[in-house]
This record gives C-alpha cells, sequence and structure tokens, in this order.
C-alpha cells in the first residue's frame, strides 16, 4: 500500500551564479506530521527549505507540494517600525477588514479578505494564548523581544492554515520559557511540519528525521535520539561490511599472486623440457599455445574477479561516514582546586533602593579552581551585560548582579565570531596568540582540531561557519599562557549538531575554570557543568545545585 506524501522532491538541483552548487540532484520525500531536518552546517538544509518555500527556483529537477507552505525563516527581516499584523501576515487582510468597515465597497478588498472575516478575533485569541493578549495588533514589532516576535511570526503561519509549514532554526536566541512555548505550539501543530534544527529536545518532538547528507535526502520514522540510535547500527553494519569486502580483496590479489607463480612456474618447466628434448617441437609448440591461451584466461578471470572485490570495497568505503573527532593535548593553566578565578555579587533590591552595598548586602558567589559553571536566565535579563561587566571591571548596576575577575588569563568566545583576521590564515590566526610555537606545533594542533592541509593556510574569511568556529575556539585553547578561565557567550548558536559534539570534545581536554552562557541544557549537561547561577528577570543571581527542566526565574508567565 502506498503513501502519499505532502512533500515530494525529484532530482532537485540549485547552482549558484557563480556556478557553485548548492543541491545537486537531491530525491526524496517529506511525510505528513512533524519531521525533523538535520545534516551538516552548509549541507543545504536552509536552501532546501527556501526551494520548497518557492523564494527560490531550482536550476533542475521538481518539487510538488500539497497546496500552499507556510515559511519561517532564521532571520525575521520585518522593519522594526511594521505593525504586529504584518508579523502575523494578516496586514493587507486587516486594511481590506477595516476599508470595507468604514464604507469602502471595492471588490478588491473583499477578495483580499476571502473567508478571514473573522481574523481580527482569531489573531487576538491566537496572541492571548501566547501571553501577548495585550499588544495591540498596531504595535510596533520594534517593541517585541526576539523571542516574543518569533512566536507572533509562528502564530501567523497557524492562522494562516497553510497545509505545509517550514521553520528554520526556530530556537536561535531562544530563552528556555520560549522554547517551552514553541515546544508546544509543535506538539498540537496540525498538518506537515518541517523544521530545521539543532536543538535535540526540539528534535525529540518530530515524529520523523530526515538528515540531508552528501546530497541525499533520508528519512527515518521516528524522533532524533531513535534515528541516531538507526545511523550508529547501520554504521556498524556498513563498518563490518567495508572490512570484510577489504579481506575478500586480499584474498583475491592473494590468488591472483599465486596463479601468476605457478603460471611462471609452469613455463619454465615446459621451457626447460623442450630445452632439454624430450618432446618433439611441433609438439612443444601446441603445448606452448595453448598454455599460453589457458593462462590468459585465467589471467582475465582473475583480474575480474579482483576489480570486482575493488568495485565492492568501494560501495562498502561509500557507506562508512567519517567519523572525525577532536583530541586535543592542552597545556595545565595551572588552577589548583583552591584558586579563587571570579567573584560574582548576586544583587539585592536594598542595593536599588539605596540601601547597603552590594558587598554587605549581597550575596557573593566565587568561582573556585577547575569549575564548570552554567549562567542561565530569560532573554533580557542581562547575561552578556554581565559578562562584559565581569571581562570589562566597569561599575555595577545598583541592584543588580555584578563581578570580579581574579586573574588575568581569560579567553572569551562571543556570539559573533567579530576577533578573527579575516584576510589572514587559520596558522596565522593562531600564531598571534602563541607566538613562541613552531608553524609545525601549531599545524599538528589544528589538525587536531579538524583544520588540515589548505584549511589551515587559506584566508579565514574563505572557511565554512564550522571551520571558522574552530580558528576561534584554537585561539583560545591554544593561547599561551593558557586561559585559566574560559567565557563563552551562547557557543552552541548556529552550529550544528557534528559542530557542537566538536566543541565539547575540545571542551574535554581543557583543565581550567569555564563560564558558559547558554539555553542549551543538553550541551551544558555533556560538557560537566558543577554549578548553575540563574539570572532574573530582575538582574538578580540565585545559585542552583544543578540543572533542571524548570522555566527560567523571570521568564514569562503562561496564561
Amino acid at each position: 500500500m502506498s503513501h502519499h506524501s505532502p512533500i515530494s522532491l525529484h532530482e532537485l538541483t540549485l547552482v549558484w551564479p557563480d556556478g557553485t552548487a548548492a543541491l545537486t540532484r537531491v530525491t526524496g520525500t517529506f511525510s505528513a506530521g512533524r519531521t525533523g531536518l538535520t545534516g551538516s552546517n552548509g549541507a543545504g538544509k536552509s536552501t532546501l527549505l527556501r526551494l520548497i518555500a518557492g523564494e527560490l527556483a531550482p536550476t533542475s529537477g521538481r518539487i510538488t507540494t500539497d497546496g500552499e507552505v507556510g515559511y519561517l525563516p532564521q532571520q525575521l527581516t520585518l522593519r522594526g517600525d511594521a505593525p504586529v499584523s504584518e508579523l502575523l501576515g494578516i496586514g493587507a487582510t486587516l486594511a481590506a477588514l477595516r476599508a470595507i468597515e468604514s464604507g469602502d465597497v471595492d471588490q478588491r478588498h473583499f477578495d483580499a479578505v476571502g473567508d478571514d472575516w473573522d481574523v481580527e478575533s482569531r489573531a487576538a485569541e491566537a496572541l492571548d494564548q501566547i501571553g501577548l493578549g495585550t499588544a495591540s495588533l498596531d504595535r510596533r514589532v520594534a517593541e517585541l523581544s526576539g523571542g516574543e516576535a518569533m512566536l507572533v511570526a509562528l502564530t501567523g503561519l497557524r492562522l494562516r492554515r497553510t497545509p505545509i509549514t517550514l521553520l528554520d532554526e526556530p530556537t536561535n536566541n531562544l530563552d528556555r520559557a520560549t522554547r517551552a512555548q514553541l515546544g508546544e505550539f509543535v506538539d498540537a501543530w496540525p498538518g506537515t511540519l518541517v523544521v530545521v534544527s539543532h536543538d535535540r529536545e526540539l528534535l525529540e518532538r518530530m515524529d520523523h528525521t530526515a538528515e540531508l547528507f552528501a546530497g541525499r535526502l533520508e528519512t527515518f520514522g521516528g524522533p532524533y535520539s531513535a534515528w541516531e540510535q538507526h545511523r550508529e547500527q547501520e554504521q556498524a553494519a556498513a563498518e563490518q561490511a567495508a572490512r570484510a569486502a577489504q579481506q575478500a580483496l586480499k584474498v583475491e590479489k592473494r590468488q591472483r599472486v599465486e596463479a601468476e607463480t605457478k603460471l611462471a612456474r609452469r613455463a619454465r618447466t615446459a621451457a626447460k623440457t623442450q630445452r632439454d628434448g624430450g618432446i618433439p617441437k611441433i609438439i612443444a609448440g601446441t603445448r606452448a599455445n595453448r598454455a599460453q591461451a589457458s593462462a590468459g584466461a585465467l589471467r582475465t578471470t582473475l583480474d575480474d574477479k579482483v576489480v570486482s572485490a575493488q568495485a565492492a570495497v568501494d560501495a562498502a568505503d561509500a557507506r562508512v561516514r567519517s567519523t572525525s573527532r577532536i583530541n586535543l593535548t592542552l597545556p595545565d593553566p595551572g588552577v589548583a582546586r583552591g584558586r579563587r578565578i571570579a567573584e560574582l555579587h548576586a544583587g539585592s533590591r536594598d542595593d536599588r533602593a539605596g540601601g547597603n552595598s552590594s558587598s554587605s548586602s549581597s550575596q557573593s558567589i566565587v568561582v573556585q579552581g577547575p569549575e564548570r559553571v552554567a549562567l542561565i536566565g530569560p532573554n533580557g535579563s542581562g547575561k552578556s551585560t554581565l559578562i562584559e561587566q565581569l571581562r570589562s571591571g566597569g561599575a555595577a548596576v545598583p541592584g543588580r548582579a555584578s563581578g570580579q575577575l581574579l586573574t588575568d588569563r581569560v579567553g572569551y568566545l562571543p556570539q559573533r565570531l567579530d576577533g578573527l583576521d579575516e584576510d589572514a590564515s587559520a596558522l596565522h590566526n593562531v600564531r598571534a596568540v602563541t607566538p613562541e610555537a613552531t608553524d609545525g606545533v601549531i599545524r599538528n594542533q589544528l589538525a587536531r582540531m579538524l583544520l588540515r592541509g589548505d584549511a589551515a593556510d587559506r584566508p579565514v574569511r574563505t572557511l565554512s561557519g564550522g571551520e571558522r568556529f574552530r580558528v576561534s575556539l584554537a585561539r583560545l585553547l591554544l593561547a599561551d599562557p593558557p586561559a585559566q578561565l574560559l567565557i563563552l557567550d551562547e557557543p552552541t548558536n548556529n552550529l550544528d549538531l557534528a559542530s557542537v559534539e566538536q566543541l565539547a570534545e575540545a571542551l574535554d581536554a581543557y583543565r581550567g575554570a569555564l563560564l558558559v552562557v547558554s539555553h542549551d541544557f543538553a550541551f551544558l549537561e555533556r560538557i560537566g557543568i558543577d554549578t548553575v547561577l540563574a539570572l532574573d528577570a530582575d538582574g538578580r543571581l540565585t545559585q542552583r545545585r544543578g540543572l533542571t527542566e524548570e522555566a527560567e526565574p523571570g521568564g514569562p508567565q503562561r496564561r
């Protein structure tokens, strides 16, 4: 029994104007329900969504969809002064409704409204469901937070009732509370939903998992964890098949050599017999011709077997994925367990009211030894501001959390990787922070960071996003003298799942203290966080024993 697919791709190819192939002959389908689309950075996931949404036209191939497609890109490009109604996608309908209500009976207004006479009440109800019931449809988009804007745009897609919806990295830059709301949206989403994401928690909510890999689209019936287990089993089988094929090739090559040795021995024996005069020349010649024909046929048969065995090896090897892992050996930063690295002040209402100074009324939290600290909190609570104040040593804002560094050996990885020399190579960028190291040593370490060959010598601006990230990480981890504290601000944003794991592997080798700002709890658990500091909406810190799945302090209240 065949099952109809709401999205079908056939031989889909897209070539950019400069001749670079973005996608080549991709064929596959997306099933009804929720599908998580994964793949490495640069695989073409976002490009594929834009093609399905109709924002791009394929160079060749065909896309078939069942009905209209709604699409939410990674970056909302609406003007800040645009009204919420435009972000909802109902601006034109609302304008037509209001024109009709004012007495304008132009047929174009009725065409614009269609069957959506209740769109205003439905929009108000939908905004109320996401905790924005007080937001007027005429409110400016600039007045919304990034998370609120994303939820409003998502609400607009639901209002449109498109049978197919595409979401591109919807959890980027969202705090825990907004991610939870997004998860509830996804769970109840009608129709077909395709989500590009590196968020494991979101991918676990999917009915299906699809991967864009090496130009192929493969779909699995189950969430990400089940697909990951399936992929591991497939890889184990592929590796076993590759080993068996290699062994078979060795056998065929050995038999070919042994046969050649036997043929040479027979030829020498026949020649000796003829020289000794034991056989008449005419008979010897006939035998020699037969022997040569037989040897030629045997060689052809054995050569064909070797070629077939080599083809089997090539086919088996093609099924085995390269599993590149970061494996660093880093110098000891010399952070003893009792060494005080930083001190944070929690902040208090008394400070804001002009009472006691933070030193007397605010709780102090000391980062000590090779401690791994997570800083969490809702968007807008001031996490990045606290990090900047801590790094700069600037004055604290009364009542809000503040801090001071107790070491000058600090490495910092910002959300935007803007600290690289774009025209210099990865080698040059790393040499700038470790001038005493030889080029050979730096190249060896870059290779361990999966920056091999020309990737170490090309200008950084020509590298992929994942490669640029690893250059920034290499500058942090390979600095001389080594940093005693690394501060990472949302390090997993815009990284694919393989790059997130590579980052965790790199941090496994680091023996200093860590302060990590992140909403990605799966990543924080992976790197072994010791202490969790939560910043509330008023900018005050509280210390937790560990990560929990509770909403972050001060996050939006659910209605």
